[in-house]
């Protein structure tokens, strides 16, 4: 099979259903633990690790190799599983990119903004960056699922449903700019992207959420901008990053303005925002520029 972005889309596409099955399935696992009382025990990095956790894991691993052909066959990298050397990862053309459960720390503390991601990343060429060309980003407690195919469009539907899905982005923009601000990595650089915002354009709502529901909100219409100049993984931005590149909207390194770019030896994000205004970006890339 021709490894381009394109085809690799149109093999997601085909299999869209299974795949948001498989969300639903990996959700219903974590909200099976989300009732009880539950451990909660420590990574290396001293991030919360759940049963929950290892549970969705679990269920989007024998659901991804359970695909059909080629979906099947590629291979994946997951939060919660082993990551393969980097010399073995630069070869591949495609993989899965998953985080079984994103936003661990709400979870805990059970306010319900967590999400099950999971991500078809593809490279157009050898040792060029990796592109989501597809992913899916599921709220288990309101049943919620954003999928986002590029060169397809984004949608919104809701589990049990059975009416048709929303296509993204839903809401108009806002005149003045509403500022998604993450729940727990609120930081003196987020602050100086809302002043930059405010002054050039007013102050707007600034919204609060965990998990990549954050660039959900820009995928959706629900907001205009999210900055993110604070440490994260690729498995926490992929499927999302999918969502908005299907919906119009761009996940940028906050200080070049480039797109977010995946399969790096060194698996962390740099910083990056979120808008589908370009005129939002460049003013936060500014900021930034000029901030740090």
């Amino acid at each position: 099979m021709e490894v381009l972005p394109g085809k690799w889309a149109d093999e997601a596409s085909s299999q869209a259903l299974l795949l948001q099955k498989l969300s639903f399935k990996a959700g219903d696992a974590i909200m099976e633990i989300y009732k009880q009382d539950f451990d909660v025990m420590e990574k290396e990095d001293s991030s919360p690790l759940t049963q929950a956790d290892l549970a969705a894991h679990q269920v989007i691993i024998s659901g991804l190799i359970s695909l059909p052909s080629p979906l099947a066959d590629i291979p994946l990298i997951s939060e919660e599983g082993d990551i393969p050397d980097f010399t073995r990862r630069a070869a591949w053309d495609a993989w899965w990119l998953i985080d079984p459960l994103d936003g661990t720390k709400e979870f805990v503390k059970r306010n319900g903004e967590f999400t099950v991601n999971i991500a078809l990343i593809v490279r157009e060429s050898p040792e060029a960056p990796g592109i989501p060309v597809a992913g899916w980003v599921y709220a288990p407690v309101n049943g919620i699922l954003y999928q986002g195919i590029v060169g397809e469009g984004a949608l919104r539907l809701e589990k049990g449903n059975p009416g048709p899905p929303e296509s993204l982005p839903y809401e108009k923009p806002a005149e003045i700019p509403r500022i998604v601000a993450s729940r727990s990595h609120r930081n003196p650089e987020t602050e100086l992207v809302i002043k930059s915002v405010g002054e050039q354009f007013g102050k707007g709502e600034i919204i609060s959420s965990g998990s990549s529901m954050k660039l959900c909100r820009i995928a959706e219409g629900s907001a205009e901008i999210y900055p993110r100049p604070a440490p994260t993984m690729e498995w926490d931005t992929a499927a999302a990053d999918a969502v908005c590149r299907a919906a119009g909207a761009r996940v940028v390194q906050a200080l070049s303005g480039e797109n977010l770019e995946y399969g790096k030896e060194n698996l962390l994000n740099p910083w990056f925002l979120v808008s589908r205004d370009e005129r939002l970006l460049s003013l936060a890339v500014e900021a930034l520029k000029e901030g740090k």
